[in-house]
């Protein structure tokens, strides 16, 4: 579920979004600040704007409505990125649609056009955000490129190096070789593949707590598990043949999580992904050097 201006100490009170999003998506409370409507306008009845540091978990507990409905009612999917300063609806469409199987969201003339107009405005004014708040916003930019420096700097930096800062201890979810690594401006590589013999047991790579436990209907991820570790960290297990732990249970670094699965192409392996605030990370950049 998509699933970001908030007070620096909030910043990280996200989801599940995941990428799952989630954003990640995190399930802290405390209520949402006040929306900043300058350069967007009110939001019309039924929407909320989102705002950096927003996740669709606090959105939902804040609105007492399920994470689901919301996935549903805006067409999101996991990890469920969320982008500042577009609409998101949070009550159901007229009639009590809820969309179609694959949850598309009912139209409403008025609402639609306003989230088009949002959507542009927001791509258009995304780089005027102050590099102060970008370096703490969990929303997942609208637009996601990567210069070669970063790319490269990312690649030079040594394995674990990152595990120290994040404050969450981290350990490899499967023994295996790495058969694709991480790409920042690869959509299609936001992880990383390890390849590990179906059936064999997925650990969560630390302590955390489910947050999304499933199917998620798309190509790259299969069975999905997503863990939310901090207000900051969650993590994403995919390509998964069986998941063993459901949604809302409390898991430690090693319990199994699912079983091993394969890719599109049949090839045995687990997809796997650390975010932080949001946004995609290498994850050999937390993950200890030795296995």
């Amino acid at each position: 579920m998509r699933f970001w201006l908030q007070d620096p100490n909030r910043a990280g009170a996200f989801v599940v979004a995941l990428w799952v999003a989630l954003v990640l998506a995190g399930c802290a409370g405390g209520g949402l600040a006040p929306v900043d409507d300058r350069g967007y306008g009110p939001a019309p009845p039924g929407f909320y704007r989102i705002r950096p540091g927003d996740t669709l978990s606090e959105i939902a507990e804040d609105r007492r409505v399920s994470m689901r409905k919301l996935a549903a009612w805006n067409d999101l999917g996991p990890p469920y990125p969320l982008y500042a300063g577009r609409l998101l609806r949070v009550e159901a469409p007229r009639g009590g649609n809820l969309g179609s199987s694959t949850g598309k969201v009912a139209k409403d003339s008025r609402a639609q056009s306003s989230v088009k107009a949002h959507a542009k405005a927001s791509a258009k004014t995304s780089s005027k955000t102050s590099t102060k708040t970008s370096a703490k916003t969990s929303v997942k930019r609208v637009s996601n490129t990567s210069t070669k420096g970063t790319a490269t700097a990312a690649a030079s930096a040594k394995p674990g190096s990152a595990a120290g800062s994040s404050g969450v201890v981290w350990a490899w979810p499967v023994a295996g070789s790495v058969v694709q690594g991480y790409r920042s401006n690869d959509r299609t590589r936001q992880g990383i593949r390890i390849a590990a013999a179906v059936g064999t047991a997925v650990a969560a790579a630390a302590d955390g707590e489910v947050v999304y436990s499933g199917s998620s209907g798309l190509a790259g991820y299969g069975n999905l598990i997503i863990v939310k570790h901090s207000p900051r960290y969650l993590s994403a297990y995919g390509f998964n043949r069986r998941v063993l732990a459901s949604e809302g249970a409390s898991v430690k670094r090693g319990q199994q999580l699912a079983e091993v699965g394969q890719a599109a192409d049949g090839r045995p392996m687990l997809h796997f992904e650390i975010r932080r605030d949001g946004a995609t990370v290498d994850p050999l950049l937390f993950l200890p050097a030795t296995r």
